[in-house]
């Protein structure tokens, strides 16, 4: 067996694919969407969580620190 064959042999033993390569690319963009719909799942779920719960002025009355806040959590 000479080295020439052995190469060749070697170099074409892996281009068997499983599936066509279209295949592949139209796996890969489904796959992209899928991760797009979960992403978009979650839009403007931190700004849900971020805002105070209950934040009062001093204009609004009542009792409250400085800043007229009953929250301890609450910010302006």
């Amino acid at each position: 067996m000479s080295l020439t064959s052995t190469v060749d042999t070697l170099a074409n033993a892996g281009t068997d694919l499983p599936l066509p390569p279209l295949a592949f690319g139209l796996i890969a963009f489904a796959s992209f969407l899928v991760l797009l719909g979960v992403l978009w799942a979650f839009r403007n779920t931190a700004v849900k969580y971020d805002t105070p719960t209950s934040v009062r002025h001093d204009d609004q009355g009542g009792r409250g620190d400085a800043h007229g806040s009953t929250d301890p959590g609450g910010h302006h």
